[in-house]
Protein backbone atom coordinates (compact mmCIF):
# COMPACT_ATOMS: atom_id res chain seq x y z
CA UNK A 1 0.00 0.00 0.00
CA UNK A 2 1.42 3.22 -0.70
CA UNK A 3 0.98 6.25 1.42
CA UNK A 4 1.77 9.66 1.28
CA UNK A 5 3.01 11.53 4.58
CA UNK A 6 3.43 15.38 4.50
CA UNK A 7 4.49 17.17 7.90
CA UNK A 8 5.46 20.70 8.33
CA UNK A 9 2.47 22.71 8.80
CA UNK A 10 1.68 25.57 11.82
CA UNK A 11 1.08 28.81 12.68
CA UNK A 12 3.59 31.24 11.24
CA UNK A 13 3.54 35.56 11.02
CA UNK A 14 3.08 37.15 7.87
CA UNK A 15 6.15 37.57 6.13
CA UNK A 16 7.85 34.31 8.01
CA UNK A 17 8.59 30.82 6.29
CA UNK A 18 7.78 27.22 6.61
CA UNK A 19 9.08 23.77 4.94
CA UNK A 20 6.38 21.36 4.26
CA UNK A 21 7.84 17.88 3.59
CA UNK A 22 6.14 14.87 2.02
CA UNK A 23 7.20 11.01 1.85
CA UNK A 24 6.02 8.85 -0.39
CA UNK A 25 6.18 4.95 1.12
CA UNK A 26 5.27 1.24 -0.10
CA UNK A 27 6.20 -0.45 -2.96
CA UNK A 28 7.39 2.37 -5.70
CA UNK A 29 9.00 1.87 -8.18
CA UNK A 30 9.42 5.42 -9.55
CA UNK A 31 7.57 8.42 -9.14
CA UNK A 32 6.48 10.80 -11.88
CA UNK A 33 5.32 14.27 -10.61
CA UNK A 34 4.87 15.33 -7.45
CA UNK A 35 3.22 18.59 -6.46
CA UNK A 36 1.87 20.40 -3.82
CA UNK A 37 -1.79 21.71 -4.22
CA UNK A 38 -3.78 23.73 -1.06
CA UNK A 39 -7.48 23.76 -0.49
CA UNK A 40 -9.40 26.26 1.32
CA UNK A 41 -13.18 25.84 2.67
CA UNK A 42 -15.50 26.22 0.63
CA UNK A 43 -13.15 26.40 -2.93
CA UNK A 44 -11.50 24.38 -5.21
CA UNK A 45 -8.16 22.58 -4.80
CA UNK A 46 -5.72 24.69 -6.17
CA UNK A 47 -2.27 23.53 -7.80
CA UNK A 48 0.60 25.34 -6.09
CA UNK A 49 3.81 24.19 -6.95
CA UNK A 50 4.74 20.88 -9.43
CA UNK A 51 8.19 19.14 -10.13
CA UNK A 52 8.42 16.52 -12.49
CA UNK A 53 11.23 13.32 -12.87
CA UNK A 54 13.41 15.76 -14.73
CA UNK A 55 13.09 18.19 -11.90
CA UNK A 56 11.33 21.10 -14.07
CA UNK A 57 9.09 23.37 -11.62
CA UNK A 58 6.16 25.17 -12.02
CA UNK A 59 4.28 27.56 -9.61
CA UNK A 60 0.93 29.54 -9.59
CA UNK A 61 1.53 32.91 -10.04
CA UNK A 62 0.76 33.88 -6.47
CA UNK A 63 3.30 31.67 -4.93
CA UNK A 64 6.42 32.11 -7.78
CA UNK A 65 9.46 34.01 -6.18
CA UNK A 66 8.04 32.61 -2.28
CA UNK A 67 8.00 29.38 -2.92
CA UNK A 68 10.75 26.57 -3.73
CA UNK A 69 9.41 22.58 -4.46
CA UNK A 70 12.32 20.44 -4.57
CA UNK A 71 12.34 16.96 -4.58
CA UNK A 72 14.75 13.68 -3.17
CA UNK A 73 14.05 10.84 -5.30
CA UNK A 74 16.51 8.76 -3.04
CA UNK A 75 13.85 9.33 0.08
CA UNK A 76 10.85 9.51 -2.23
CA UNK A 77 10.44 12.98 -0.72
CA UNK A 78 9.27 16.12 -1.61
CA UNK A 79 9.49 19.68 -0.07
CA UNK A 80 7.94 23.14 -0.16
CA UNK A 81 9.97 26.00 1.16
CA UNK A 82 7.07 28.62 2.08
CA UNK A 83 9.07 32.03 2.40
CA UNK A 84 7.22 35.60 2.71
CA UNK A 85 4.40 33.90 4.03
CA UNK A 86 0.97 35.94 3.62
CA UNK A 87 -2.59 35.90 5.23
CA UNK A 88 -3.80 34.10 1.96
CA UNK A 89 -1.33 31.36 1.93
CA UNK A 90 -3.52 30.24 4.99
CA UNK A 91 -5.05 26.48 3.22
CA UNK A 92 -4.57 22.71 4.03
CA UNK A 93 -2.02 21.88 1.90
CA UNK A 94 -1.34 18.35 0.55
CA UNK A 95 1.19 16.62 -1.48
CA UNK A 96 0.19 14.41 -4.55
CA UNK A 97 2.41 12.47 -6.59
CA UNK A 98 2.07 10.24 -9.97
CA UNK A 99 3.86 7.26 -9.35
CA UNK A 100 4.14 3.45 -10.49
CA UNK A 101 3.58 0.85 -7.83
CA UNK A 102 3.05 -2.74 -7.99
CA UNK A 103 3.48 -2.00 -11.92
CA UNK A 104 0.77 -0.13 -12.33
CA UNK A 105 0.78 3.84 -12.35
CA UNK A 106 -1.95 5.95 -10.25
CA UNK A 107 -2.28 9.29 -7.97
CA UNK A 108 -1.81 8.91 -4.72
CA UNK A 109 -2.24 12.17 -2.19
CA UNK A 110 -1.20 12.87 1.40
CA UNK A 111 -3.63 13.44 4.26
CA UNK A 112 -3.44 17.29 4.43
CA UNK A 113 -1.66 19.52 6.69
CA UNK A 114 -2.47 22.83 7.62
CA UNK A 115 -0.68 25.91 7.28
CA UNK A 116 -1.87 29.31 9.09
CA UNK A 117 -0.79 32.97 8.82
CA UNK A 118 -1.58 35.27 10.91
CA UNK A 119 -0.32 37.81 13.70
Amino acid sequence: QVQLVESGGGLVQPGGSLRLSCVASGNISRIYHMAWYRQVAGKQRELVARINSGHFTRYVDSVNGRFTISRDDVKNSVYLQMNSLKPEDTAIYYCHCHLEAWHQSGDYWGQGTQVTVSS
